[in-house]
């Protein structure tokens, strides 16, 4: 059990910070840039999720942060069933675990609505249509409430993890 727990933090951790930072850059970096610069940041974007694979490999990353950490709260709290699971250090764990949990099921809306954004954009041949443009809009309407809380969730579960242990 030892070497299982060691596997599992590592992949939750490492995972988990590439999965943060990633979320963080798009976020707060990458997304409003693209925004602010139309055409040539729809084609960053494009370019980006096709050939880059972002969405994917974000999903992979988050895919793996969640299920080491659920294997790691299994395995301290004795299959959900200790008193560890009541105690601060658990409450918090499980807390962070929860926001994180957030942040995935948001951040899986996110990859879905800039797949339809890309997709429809590598479709349109000189003006888009109205049906183009609408499918556009609501994707970007949706962006901009899912994105803000999946990043403050995960920036919640990051600070609960960061300080879960020193908890009594």
């Amino acid at each position: 059990m030892h070497y299982l727990t060691i596997v599992l933090r590592f992949l939750h951790v490492v995972s988990g910070a590439f999965w943060f930072g990633s979320a963080m850059m798009m976020s707060f970096f990458i997304s409003p840039s693209v925004a602010a610069t139309s055409d040539a940041g729809q084609r960053f974007m494009g370019h980006l999720v096709k050939q880059g694979r972002v969405v994917t490999a974000i999903s992979a990353l988050a895919g793996i942060t969640v299920l080491a950490g659920a294997g790691l709260y299994w395995i301290d709290s004795a299959g959900f069933s200790s008193p560890w699971t009541w105690s601060g250090t658990g409450l918090v764990f499980g807390l962070g675990g929860a926001f994180g949990l957030i942040g995935f099921i948001f951040g899986i809306q996110i990859g879905t609505n800039i797949n339809k954004i890309v997709k429809t954009g590598s479709e349109i041949q000189g003006k888009p249509t109205p049906e183009q443009m609408g499918l556009i809009q609501a994707a970007q309407k949706r962006l901009k409430v899912v994105g803000p809380i999946s990043a403050y969730s995960l920036i919640l579960a990051v600070i609960c993890m960061s300080v879960a242990r020193y908890w009594f």
